[in-house]
């Protein structure tokens, strides 16, 4: 009988290292709330929520070789239909988040009938088109959106209306989305849209129906997209076509790139970098987009593989150094390591 002890214990798919990395991260996220103001508390939860935007993002870009410039108005969708069903139509907000991805989903689908069998700069332009034709009828439909105007309501549950409940309660869904997205690439399934990533002509010979695994990645990304509109709704319980417009989506692919296309999680970071600098040049000066454009491009010059990339490399390179030291495994595998 094999010991037990000699391999490593999994958990949910990790390895033991990995599950401990992330309940730290998770431990600390979590006591953030007792550290921070008020306004530093709510930009965290920001984070959490643009995060799981980029992720989505991540999906497709990252591992399909598709990237989209749709998704804010997929997101902003998801966010129109909670307010409206929870402050025009009276619906619980549990009723509204439902429906609110449920819409967010079906929006989706629409633009992967139409998009999946374009690829690049055409994929990018047609979700683009897509994006903008949502953000008119949002801008334009004035009996149900609000035009100009917005929607506004209050959304949040009573529970969840201090700072520190309604963080910690976007942290757990937060958690929840992340490792199903984090599963979903893992599978066999997402493996195949790495395989149609890197050569679509290969995966078309063995057999594969390469428009039907972008529909299904692309309609699961809008999905996780969909989760973070309603988030979102929750979190600033207003919604106005500036919710829905092309800078939404060009932020969400922003903090993906500078996370690290195809990393996952490097969405949380990139969101973390971005949100940050928007806050801290805006307090000295009102042209902080041109703040933000000048660190993209330094990104892409320095560390084109992104912030987690760039310490990648940066921790690989010095365990090679150190002839001593066993070079790190970053990746979450389900291998035994013993």
């Amino acid at each position: 009988m094999s010991n037990p002890g000699s391999a490593p214990m999994k958990i949910a798919g990790m390895t033991s290292r990995a599950a401990v990395a992330v309940l730290v991260v998770l431990v600390i996220a979590a006591a953030l709330p007792l550290l921070l103001s008020n306004y530093r508390i709510e930009l965290a939860t920001e984070i959490l929520i643009f995060g799981v935007l980029a992720m989505s993002i991540d999906i497709l870009s990252g591992f399909a070789g598709r990237t989209s410039l749709g998704h804010g108005a997929i997101f902003g969708v998801s966010g129109y239909v909670v307010v409206y069903a929870s402050a025009q139509a009276g619906l619980s907000p549990a009723a509204a988040i439902l429906l609110g991805v449920i819409a967010a989903t079906l929006v989706a689908v629409v633009f992967a009938l139409l998009a999946v069998r374009t690829s690049g700069v055409y994929f990018l332009l047609l979700t683009l088109a897509l994006g903008m034709i949502v953000w008119g009828i949002c801008l334009r439909w004035t009996q149900v959106t609000g035009g100009e105007n917005g929607l506004r309501g209050d959304v949040r549950p009573a529970f969840l209306v201090g700072h520190r409940a309604f963080y910690w309660a976007v942290l757990a869904a937060t958690t929840l989305v992340s490792y199903a997205m984090w599963r979903f690439v893992r599978s066999p399934f997402g493996l195949t849209l790495l395989g149609i990533r890197d050569s679509e002509s290969r995966m078309k010979s063995l057999g594969y129906n390469v428009p039907l695994h972008l529909f299904i990645g692309f309609a699961v990304s809008g999905f996780f997209a969909g989760v973070a509109g309603a988030l979102y709704a929750l979190f600033n319980n207003f919604v106005s076509p500036s919710t829905v417009a092309l800078q939404q989506s060009v932020e969400g692919v922003l903090m993906m790139i500078a996370g690290g296309v195809g990393t996952l999680f490097g969405g949380f970071v990139g969101a973390a970098a971005i949100i940050a600098l928007e806050n801290v040049v805006s307090a000295y000066t009102e042209r902080w987009q041109t703040v933000l454009g000048l660190t993209f491009i330094v990104i892409m010059i320095f560390a084109p593989d992104g912030i987690i990339g760039m310490l990648r490399a940066i921790l690989v390179f010095r365990f090679r150094s150190s002839p001593h030291i066993a070079e790190p495994r970053f990746e979450l595998g389900n291998k035994d390591t013993s």
